[in-house]
């Protein structure tokens, strides 16, 4: 089904990252891939994906505003005062010119990976927990739930990932994006929690 060389795109990837961008980048990848076996998604779909999703993270913070001109993203003004949330968006567009990736569901993988977002489809879900999970974060609350959660209820794993991540956002008065919320909300009520 796919015919990605996933060796050919980490050594071109391994160029523009920082050391520890790609070390995490490598994590996401792996756990993406164990995700996917786990699910049954297309396993190189899924490393093409993980690998990419962080693809535009290095970028200094006025190229990435010039390139989401040159690309035409709309750029929100939350994104606009902070730019650094604009990697996904701006991930997805460079996977495509600088790595030929075409499959649409992998770029809106990458493209959604930090805000998630409403019905998720299972490789949008499993780039999106593979970012939180990699075995390089250590800091978040309930790591360890979401961890098994996302083999074995992978909506609830989304869940816990997104309200974490809310809370975060709220506590440390860190930008958000609207589309953290939306998709927060959808799962919400996808989930059945009724908890504030």
């Amino acid at each position: 089904m796919s015919d990605y060389n996933i060796i050919k795109i980490q050594k071109k990837l391994k160029k523009e990252l920082d050391e520890e961008r790609f070390i995490h980048t490598e994590g996401v990848m792996y756990t993406a891939a164990s995700l996917a076996m786990c699910h049954d998604e297309d396993v190189t779909r899924t490393c093409v994906a993980g690998l990419l999703h962080d693809c535009a993270k290095c970028i200094p913070n006025a190229q990435k505003l010039r390139l989401c001109g040159h690309y035409k993203v709309p750029v929100s003004p939350v994104e606009r005062a902070a730019p650094h949330l604009l990697h996904a968006k701006l991930g997805a567009c460079i996977a495509k010119d600088k790595y030929g990736v075409e499959d649409p569901e992998i770029l809106s993988a990458i493209s959604c990976h930090t805000t998630g977002k409403p019905d998720m489809t299972l490789l949008e879900k499993i780039i999106f927990l593979a970012d939180y999970i990699e075995p390089g974060r250590v800091k978040a609350p309930n790591l360890a739930r979401i961890r098994h959660l996302a083999f074995s209820d992978i909506d609830l794993a989304v869940y816990m990932t997104l309200r974490d991540t809310l809370a975060y956002i709220k506590e440390k008065k860190a930008p958000l994006d609207n589309q953290s919320l939306v998709a927060y909300n959808y799962y919400k009520n996808f989930i059945g929690e009724t908890e504030d």
